[in-house]
């Protein structure tokens, strides 16, 4: 197999040929078709995260199909599809995996950062952990689910049930959250990089009610607001633009500091949350409703070779939607 490795933090990738991995006792082994580029591989290679496993293989949106088994795996054949996310591995046995907050787990495994990934054309994962998917869509039009859906459909559920809902930051999750919101009757109102014109038409030609920049005042109110950017100064920001009683939701798992802001900010039960991780139970409902409502991704592909470029181009903002690396 081949892969794109992270041999030392904050350094280029590097194309390395290894040795095929046999997968262990309820592991798969799966061929990577597609594995999509997300903000959180540049917090690994950025050493933004706490204590990385380095060397270590990127990508936590893997596209993938089966051609391995360890012992004990049940539930799935040779050459089906499946999809590898974030979460990678849990213990089953600390007090959050036991009341069912998997995603705060206090022993977790987490792919392409404490776990070889999917920049790469074979990566090995815990069976329980993977995805089944059926035939619908391409591998490169799935992968930006598989994180970018995934953690944007558990920040939704975390906002609540407000019609008005802003997004700060308009990259691969906020683009394919924004269809999700509409199809339930809900009004989007997208934030963009000050004077970012062509993200904004992006965010209306995906039907936005609004788009303007993260300096800007939405025309009224919000009900709540999910900040993907991950700039610290925007939650004050956002805190501004929302009702009383309004909900400002965090869902990046790397943010810059939070600056002061007054407390009436806050005051009249205004409330600031964050999202960790996912559990399986939000990429079960996730990705059997992203079919039944047509979910659009918007890709821009890279071979396997250039994920240094497609880096990047993301920490750039150089393309709208999501970058995907096929090998």
């Amino acid at each position: 197999m081949h892969a794109m490795v992270l041999k030392a933090l904050r350094g280029p990738l590097q194309w390395t040929e290894l040795p095929d991995q046999a997968p262990g006792p309820g592991q798969i082994r799966v061929r990577v078709g597609a594995c999509g580029v997300c903000r959180t591989d540049l917090h690994v290679v950025d050493g933004e995260l706490p204590a990385p496993r380095v060397p270590i293989v990127p990508g936590h949106e893997i596209i993938g199909r089966v051609d391995a088994f360890g012992p004990g795996v049940q539930g799935l054949v040779p050459g089906q599809r499946v999809g590898i996310p974030w979460l990678g591995h849990t213990c089953g046995s600390c007090a959050y995996c036991r009341m069912q907050s998997e995603n705060l787990c206090d022993r977790p495994g987490f792919t392409g950062y404490t776990q070889d990934g999917g920049y790469a054309t074979a990566a090995v994962a815990d069976a329980r952990f993977a995805f089944p998917l059926g035939e619908q869509g391409s591998d490169e039009s799935l992968a930006p689910l598989l994180c970018a859906g995934l953690i944007g459909w558990r920040a939704l559920r975390i906002a609540g049930d407000g019609k008005r809902l802003g997004l700060y930051g308009f990259g691969a999750a906020a683009h394919i959250l924004a269809q999700v919101a509409q199809r339930q009757g809900r009004s989007v109102f997208a934030f963009t990089r000050p004077g970012d014109q062509g993200t904004q038409d992006f965010a209306r030609s995906l039907g936005a009610a609004w788009a303007g920049g993260s300096d800007e005042m939405p025309p009224g109110l919000l009900d709540a607001a999910i900040i993907f950017a991950p700039v610290g100064g925007l939650v004050p920001v956002a805190l501004k633009a929302v009702r009383k009683g309004g909900r400002v939701v965090c869902a990046g798992i790397h943010m810059s500091d939070i600056p002061g802001f007054p407390y009436s900010m806050l005051w009249e039960e205004r409330a600031l949350l964050s999202v960790a991780n996912l559990t399986r139970q939000d990429g079960l409902e996730f990705l059997a409703l992203a079919p039944r409502i047509g979910i659009v991704t918007k890709t821009v592909r890279y071979p396997l070779r250039q994920a240094n470029e497609a880096l990047a181009d993301l920490r750039a903002g150089r393309f709208e939607g999501a970058a995907v690396l096929v090998p």
